[in-house]
C-alpha cells in the first residue's frame, strides 16, 4: 500500500498583513501554497475586515493565523514565535518568507511650531526600521528559518527623496535598506536572501496619510512610462516570484516594481 506524501507546511510571516502591501502578498502567497502568520495592529472597527481576509487565505486551503499586536512590542514578538515554533516542531515545516511592511510613522515637519519630537522620531525608526532586526534575529535563533527562506522589506522612493512631512519616515526607508543590506551579508552563509522592495507610487491607506499625497499620486502617474500607479497586487507577485527556487543569489538589493517609475525621473 502506498502512502500518501506528507507535505511540510512553509509559513509566511508577514508584518503588517492587514491592509496595503502585506494585505495583497499574504493572499498571493497562500494562492501559491503558503500557510500565513500575520502580524496587524487594527482597532475593533476594522477586525471583520481582517476576518474577511483570513477567509480568504483559507478558501486556499491554507491556514491564516493573525495576530492583532504591535509589531515592535518584545513580549508579544515572542508569543508570535512561540505559536510558529510549536506548530513547526510538530509539522517539521519552516518559516520560507518574511516580509515587513510596517507602515506606523509619524508625519510631521522638523522645523514648525508642531515639529516632530525625539519620541516620535524613535518610535518611528523602531518600527519601520528596526524592528525588523528583532524578528529575523528570533526566526533565525529558533532555527524556524532555514536555507532558502526569503526576507524582503518594503521600502519606498522616499528613501533618498525630499517629500514634505515625510522625513522620519524617509530617515526609517534608509535605516531599512541599509539593515538589509547587513542582514544580507551576516545570512549568506545560512542560504537565507535579504531584499528590500521599493514599489512605485501605490495608493494605499498608510499612503493616502502623508500631506498632500493627490499630487503625490498624481505626478507618479504623469512620471511612470505605463502611466498609472502601482498596485499591492504589482507588489505581490514580485513576491512570489523572488520566493521560487533559483532566486538564492538575488540579495542585498533594493530591488525597484514600480513599471519603470523610479527610472523615469
Amino acid at each position: 500500500m502506498r502512502h500518501a506524501q506528507r507535505t511540510v507546511p512553509r509559513w509566511a510571516l508577514i508584518l503588517g498583513a492587514s491592509s496595503g502591501f502585506g494585505e495583497a502578498t499574504a493572499k498571493e502567497l497562500a494562492k501559491s501554497g503558503y500557510d500565513i502568520a500575520g502580524v496587524h495592529l487594527d482597532r475593533a472597527a476594522r477586525l471583520d475586515y481582517v476576518e474577511a481576509i483570513k477567509e480568504e487565505i483559507e478558501a486556499t486551503g491554507h491556514r491564516a493565523w493573525y495576530f492583532n499586536i504591535n509589531a515592535n512590542d518584545d513580549e508579544k514578538r515572542v508569543e508570535v514565535m512561540d505559536a510558529l515554533d510549536e506548530d513547526i516542531k510538530d509539522t517539521g515545516g519552516t518559516v520560507a518568507v518574511l516580509m515587513h511592511s510596517l507602515a506606523f510613522g509619524t508625519l510631521k515637519p522638523y522645523i514648525a511650531e508642531d515639529a516632530i519630537t525625539k519620541r516620535h522620531m524613535h518610535m518611528t525608526m523602531d518600527v519601520m526600521a528596526h524592528s525588523l532586526i528583532w524578528w529575523t534575529q528570533d526566526l533565525v535563533r529558533r532555527g524556524l528559518m532555514h536555507e532558502g527562506g526569503r526576507i524582503f522589506a518594503m521600502t519606498s522612493s522616499g528613501s533618498n527623496r525630499v517629500i514634505p512631512s515625510y522625513g522620519a519616515v524617509s530617515a526609517a526607508k534608509a535605516g531599512l535598506e541599509s539593515h538589509v543590506r547587513q542582514l544580507a551579508m551576516e545570512l549568506a552563509p545560512l542560504g537565507i536572501t535579504a531584499n528590500a522592495l521599493r514599489g512605485g507610487v501605490t495608493r494605499t491607506p498608510a499612503a493616502e496619510r502623508i500631506p498632500e499625497s493627490d499630487k503625490l499620486f498624481l505626478a507618479a502617474v504623469q512620471r511612470n512610462p505605463h502611466k498609472r500607479l502601482t498596485v499591492t497586487e504589482d507588489l505581490a507577485k514580485a513576491v512570489v516570484a523572488l520566493s521560487k527556487p533559483g532566486t538564492d543569489w538575488i540579495t542585498g538589493n533594493v530591488i525597484n516594481v514600480d513599471g519603470g517609475e523610479e527610472i523615469s525621473g
